[in-house]
């Protein structure tokens, strides 16, 4: 298939999910076309079933603001008639659906048919979905879409409830690649962060509020006064420099270094042993998943998608948004026992498998081809 897939190229999870699946898709033999206007994060590695259309800024004394809707249209437009794409796969609804449904009626203006895909993936829904503003036009536009996926149960729910919709919405979970998060021996990477064996915690994530990254110094500042601990904090974003001013107020600093965003997150998961995510909101928790892949417990809270990644008791803990005592106390617990942190490291790992790359990405596969057929017959007006 020759597959066009717009997202936001960003180290959001819904711009590394559709990055990774074109990688995938494309090393299954399938031609993708990234349309975004800046190449994505996590595209990296040269592919020759891989093609990257960038969208153009406009600049224009009259608009205030850059018509990026129009852009983005214009360029799907193009890249379809040219390419001669079979389906379009849109990650995250504002404003993508809403371009995908416009250069769809276009397409269909000069004779040309494309299905498209609406994958959810949180705040879409969530946050601004929900925003009187933007409900009417996300409502029409996933109405409008000849398939909707959505990356938890929660988020299904969570959007049935919020909007009238007049079709189904199919479950597919966010996916790992084994290939890349694994366990691996970096000891000589571990030794230059925890010279005398100190156990590593880690955070990562785009530093927003829904985050909570201060709640992630607060429950460390806890856990080192236990055990001896580092603690990796790794991405950018608003609330970085309330969590650094945060670490000197407390007196922690020398244990925690913020090493902004990284693209081998792999490869600091690798030596840790440790996950802490406090969100307030996850509709999937992409996150906890990578450090689940590479054995590394998860503490978490208990919102959202976040239950059906990480099982309470079993490949880490869960606590209310907040209880930074209840995050602290099951860290502590974690890090202090060997034998419970392999048991847990090991069921994180099992539970992890059911999320290979391997077993999403066929899914993906079927529900482009059952589009594609249901879809074709009813040329919508």
């Amino acid at each position: 298939m020759k597959i066009g897939i717009v997202c936001y190229p960003t180290f959001g999870g819904s711009g590394v999910v559709a990055t990774e699946l074109g990688l995938g898709l494309a090393k299954k033999g399938h031609q993708i076309h990234f349309v975004t206007y800046k190449r994505p994060a996590r595209l990296t590695e040269f592919h020759e079933n891989i093609y990257y259309h960038e969208v153009g800024e406009v600049s224009y004394p009259l608009f205030e603001y850059a018509p990026y809707d129009t852009a983005l249209t214009s360029k799907l437009v193009d890249v379809v008639q040219f390419e001669n794409l079979d389906i379009l796969h849109v990650h995250y609804a504002i404003p993508h659906a809403t371009v995908a449904y416009l250069a769809k009626k276009i397409l269909l203006a000069s004779g040309k048919y494309l299905p498209f895909i609406t994958t959810l993936h949180g705040t879409d829904i969530t946050l601004v979905g929900n925003d009187q503003s933007f409900a009417p036009v996300v409502q029409f536009s996933m109405n409008k879409s000849d398939g909707i996926t959505a990356v938890s149960q929660f988020l299904k729910d969570r959007t049935a409830q919020s909007f009238r919709l007049e079709k189904d919405i199919r479950v597919i979970y966010n996916f790992i690649d084994f290939s890349r998060f694994k366990k691996s021996d970096k000891d000589h990477f571990r030794k230059a962060i925890a010279p005398d064996g100190e156990k590593i915690v880690m955070h990562t994530s785009n530093f927003r509020k829904v985050k909570r990254v201060e709640d992630v110094v607060r429950i460390f500042a806890e856990v080192v006064n236990e055990v001896p601990a580092k603690l990796l904090m790794v991405g950018d974003g608003p609330e970085r420099r309330h969590c650094e001013d945060l670490c000197r107020s407390l007196g922690i600093c020398n244990n925690i270094r913020f090493l902004g965003k990284q693209d081998a997150v792999e490869e600091l998961l690798a030596l840790s042993d440790l996950f802490l995510l406090p969100s307030s909101n996850e509709s999937f928790g992409l996150a906890a998943l990578e450090a689940m892949a590479c054995e590394v417990p998860v503490v978490s809270s208990n919102v959202g998608g976040l239950p059906e990644v990480n099982i309470h008791g079993e490949t880490g803990f869960l606590s209310d948004v907040g209880d930074i005592q209840s995050m602290a106390k099951d860290a502590i617990k974690l890090l202090s026992n060997d034998d419970l942190h392999k048991s847990f490291s090991q069921q994180a790992y099992a539970h992890a498998k059911q999320f290979d790359i391997d077993i999403v990405l066929p899914q993906y596969e079927n529900f482009y081809q059952e589009v594609m057929e249901e879809s074709k017959p009813n040329l919508i007006v």
